[in-house]
């Protein structure tokens, strides 16, 4: 089972047309936020994919979830856009959210900035943002592939 893996993408619809086009063997795609309108519709519309997805800090106006718990391909994952959590400094509070849940995998964005981490028998993603990173970094999103217990992450870079 192949996952995308996008956040921050600002309603910039061709920045998400890239990523679709550089993933377009994907069964769905996971978007934590900011702007919860390009998920919800454009990247469930254009992707033709089932899509997940939370609202973020500039989303104020949505009566959408904040944080969902879906489980795909046996793991479940947590889907936030972090900024309740206070990400730009740490992922411990995340992580202790996520722990309280069950969760295998955690997703987040709000800070631009791309981040992998396994802390204990999780992991921790940002996929950074596909509009307007803040890393240094090129745009980008991820694919997380789970084949059994295996799971792969790769982050891919749209310029």
């Amino acid at each position: 089972m192949k996952i995308g893996i996008m956040s921050d993408s600002h309603h910039d619809l061709s920045a998400i047309d890239d990523a679709i086009c550089l993933a377009d063997d994907v069964d769905c795609w996971l978007h934590a936020g900011d702007s919860i309108d390009d998920a919800g519709y454009y990247l469930a519309d254009v992707s033709k994919k089932p899509v997940y997805a939370v609202p973020g800090n500039i989303d104020w106006f949505s009566t959408k979830p904040k944080e969902i718990l879906v489980e795909i391909a046996g793991k479940k994952i947590f889907l936030t856009h972090g900024h309740k959590y206070n990400v730009k400094w740490t992922t411990k509070y995340l992580y202790e959210q996520a722990s309280k849940l069950g969760a295998d995998i955690i997703v987040y964005g709000h800070s631009h900035v791309g981040n992998e981490e396994h802390v204990n028998d999780k992991i921790i993603i940002n996929p950074g943002s596909v509009s307007e990173p803040r890393d240094g970094l090129d745009p980008s999103f991820m694919i997380i592939d789970i084949n059994n217990e295996k799971i792969n992450l790769q982050r891919i870079f749209l310029k």
